[in-house]
């Protein structure tokens, strides 16, 4: 299954630096480029569907309360 943009960018950020956590607000940032807290919940819908076309969600780990960081392997 193909990859949309949003999810493609959300993948490349996270995965260009294993182990570092990403917080909501910095995700937005760097992928959908918007600089308000209205839309923290984008990014959570986006790993959820990122999470479900990878077939492995243990490679994208949620740190509760703060965001996501890509599994260090």
């Amino acid at each position: 299954m193909a990859l949309a943009a949003s999810e493609l960018r959300l993948l490349l950020t996270l995965s260009a630096s294993p182990g570092q956590v990403f917080s909501r607000q910095q995700l937005l940032e760097a992928v959908w480029e918007h600089s308000y807290h209205a839309d923290a919940r984008l990014v959570d819908a986006c790993v959820k569907r990122l999470r479900a076309k990878m077939g492995e969600p243990r490679y994208i780990e949620t740190v509760r309360g703060f965001g996501y960081r890509f599994a260090s392997l």
